[in-house]
């Protein structure tokens, strides 16, 4: 019987793709009329023309040299003259699933979290609000996302799944595609700036057509972000400052042009790896970091732990530091979901703002009156 549903659904949607592409509803590409002004993602960029609205992501995962275009057409109007790569994708959409925990924050500001079906592995969620919705039965656990149970996505019938690529393979997403539903790939976490990060909530808002709202959402985190970095600035002192942490034998450190080295930069901090050009992170051996970082004033970022005694277990050269000895290590497990998710990984790159602030309240105390860390808390 289940296998019954599952070959009936596979044929509905395969269907519903068909009429969706039948070339009597096509008509040619009018002359663009403006571009959405994107000032700080590098990954995508936004393109208004008369019949529609263009997306193309030039970056979903490090180092592609692969782009993505997707056409936003709103219901009832006829599509553009597209090509075989092209996703079309009628707005605004109804019934959307994502694969990622960084996708909820921007349906929540944008009033969306109902628009929300299902999710792989909802133990990940942390928010309270869309946790809520987990409990009354609105979200639907889609299983691990390596093994979706697709029979239950066909049955949810999205009309549109928002995924993402760690390297450009990814069989799961292949799959669905086959099935007729449209897919595209957020590759906002390949951003090396922290408000680029944060403007992706652009390229989701455009599939509910709520770029408005998107913009003004954008514009009052960056306005915040600006002004902590000019608060930072004010600092008499530029304390230095090491990241990461040992995973089995390797340290992994942020690279200098990587996104955690811009928020030091910014909270007016002296990062020791700042000249390095990496974007992603250095593989270090515990020599190396000790060396540069023993006498670092703050250890700013010390992966998952939540106190000293769980760090000193996992490698007892991290008691070698002055930071570990003067208690000045900071982690980002202050906000721990019901789940045991870090609300740091959901909510983060949607508020740099509020790491920021973090950091310059670790940085430089008594610069920010009144005012209390979010996602970082002080290791005891």
């Amino acid at each position: 019987m289940r296998i019954l549903v599952l070959l009936c659904s596979i044929l509905f949607f395969f269907a519903s793709c068909k009429d969706k592409k039948s070339p009597d509803v096509r008509v040619p590409i009018e002359k663009k009329n403006d571009s959405e002004t994107i000032k700080y993602a590098k990954s995508f960029s936004v393109n208004e023309f008369e019949t529609h609205k263009e997306i193309i992501v030039n970056s979903a995962w490090p180092n592609s040299n692969k782009s993505f275009r997707y056409l936003l057409v709103k219901k009832g109007q006829k599509m553009p003259v597209l090509n075989e790569k092209d996703v079309v994708i009628e707005i605004p959409v109804e019934r959307v699933v994502v694969m990622s925990t960084t996708n909820i924050p921007a349906l929540e500001y944008l009033n969306l979290d109902e628009k929300l079906i299902g999710f792989p592995n909802t133990d990940f969620i942390s928010s309270e609000k869309t946790r809520a919705h987990i409990e009354n039965g609105k979200i639907k656990d889609l299983n691990h996302e390596l093994d979706l149970n697709m029979e239950l996505l066909l049955e949810l019938q999205p009309e549109l799944v928002i995924g993402f690529s760690v390297n450009g393979n990814n069989k799961t997403l292949d799959q669905i595609e086959k099935f007729g539903i449209p897919v595209v790939l957020d590759g906002g976490w390949t951003e090396q700036h922290p408000l680029g990060r944060a403007e992706w909530i652009k390229f989701i808002a455009a599939f509910f057509d709520k770029s408005e709202i998107a913009n003004k959402i954008f514009s009052t985190i960056e306005t915040d972000y600006l002004n902590a970095k000019e608060t930072a600035l004010s600092a008499k002192e530029k304390p230095v400052v090491f990241s990461g942490s040992m995973f089995k034998d390797v340290w992994n450190v942020p690279g200098g042009k990587s996104f955690m080295a811009k928020y030091l930069e910014d909270a007016n901090t002296e990062y020791i790896w700042k000249n390095n050009q990496a974007t992603g992170s250095l593989q270090l051996n515990f020599e190396n970091v000790l060396q540069k970082a023993q006498h670092a004033q703050f250890w700013i970022g010390a992966g998952a732990f939540e106190n000293k005694e769980q760090m000193s277990d996992s490698h007892k050269g991290y008691t070698y530091f002055d930071a570990f000895k003067n208690n000045k290590i900071y982690g980002y497990t202050k906000q721990i979901g019901p789940k045991g998710g870090l609300l740091y990984y959901e909510l983060g790159p949607l508020r740099p703002d509020i790491i920021l602030k973090d950091m310059i309240y670790i940085a430089h105390p008594g610069l920010l009156e009144d005012y209390t860390p979010y996602f970082f808390q002080n290791l005891k």
